[in-house]
């Protein structure tokens, strides 16, 4: 039971996150099913989408520790998202020993075709919150998400 007002929000607070991460996971399922693939290879997907935005380069171990599972299960993701073309495996720019993963264009359609519509009512969502709030946003989501991963 809250004892002061804030034990009240922070009760709210917690209770707006698990509201929000059981939409987040009908969503993802939607997807999943929209695009028929299981949850990893979706994960997968979204973990190239955003780490392309960055400018990043990613490998098949990082994908692997990302998802927590074992490179045997990440070459096995890599072949079923290659066989439908979602990725490429390509050498590292820098380093020829190693490899990366590249999204392909057709992934980027796809998931942006499945995903598109979400992401523009999430930003239709935010258009009410100025600026110092969605960096309060932003700073509780990153606190929250950094305290699960501990």
């Amino acid at each position: 039971m809250p004892q002061t007002p804030r034990d009240e929000l922070v009760l709210e607070a917690m209770e707006a996150v698990r509201a929000f991460t059981e939409s987040m996971d009908r969503m993802h399922g939607g997807v999943r099913d929209d695009m028929d693939m299981n949850a990893t290879d979706v994960a997968a997907l979204r973990m190239l989408i955003v780490r392309e935005r960055r400018g990043e380069w990613v490998s098949p171990h990082e994908i692997a520790r990302h998802l927590s599972i074992s490179t045997a299960s990440t070459t096995k993701l890599l072949d079923r998202l290659s066989e439908r073309g979602h990725v490429e495996r390509r050498p590292h720019p820098h380093d020829g020993r190693s490899r990366i993963v590249v999204l392909t264009d057709l992934a980027r359609q796809e998931f942006f075709a499945h995903f598109g519509h979400r992401m523009r009512r999430m930003r239709t969502a935010m258009a009410d919150f100025d600026e110092d709030e969605l960096r309060a946003v932003i700073r509780f989501l990153d606190g929250v998400g950094t305290a699960l991963e501990e």
